[in-house]
């Protein structure tokens, strides 16, 4: 058994200790947390971001045994101020098209204002890397950063 503390309540988990965080979030927890996203299941669509500790994490490549104690945060418990803004901002810029890789994109979004309240473009770049939109959104998603970088500045 593992004890995870996910979108601020404790839940303990009794699948095998190996079975990805992924499948835990989708299939085991009540209610079932599918915002986060089955993509490639090896780590390079980046579909399936959540926060652990603060920290962007591809949940298909983290066991469950691996995060004992973490703090998780998928996109249904995406509630900082930070999240806020950038769930405004992309509304504003128009992000969304298909919107399947958009629970990523806003997870590994706020890890990044968590670090860098006025990210550079590349910054953006570098958080971002690796979550994979096949619409094409990347350029209305880094203005949304940037809009939601500017709206919490004091």
């Amino acid at each position: 058994m593992v004890s995870v503390r996910i979108n601020g309540k404790t839940v303990v988990m009794h699948s095998a200790p190996e079975t990805p965080l992924l499948w835990a979030l989708r299939c085991e927890i009540e209610p079932k947390l599918t915002g986060t996203k089955f993509g490639c299941g090896i780590g390079v669509c980046g579909a399936c971001t959540v926060l652990i500790d603060n920290v962007a994490f591809r949940s298909c490549q983290i066991p469950i045994c691996a995060i004992d104690k973490a703090e998780v945060v998928t996109i249904e418990g995406l509630e900082s101020p930070e999240a806020r803004a950038l769930k405004k901002a992309w509304i504003e810029c128009d992000v969304v098209q298909c919107g399947y890789c958009q629970s990523a994109q806003l997870v590994a979004a706020t890890a990044l204002l968590y670090c860098h309240r006025h990210p550079t473009d590349r910054e953006i770049n570098d958080a971002m890397q690796g979550i994979e939109c096949r619409c094409g959104t990347f350029p209305r998603i880094r203005r949304a950063i940037h809009r939601a970088a500017e709206s919490l500045q004091p």
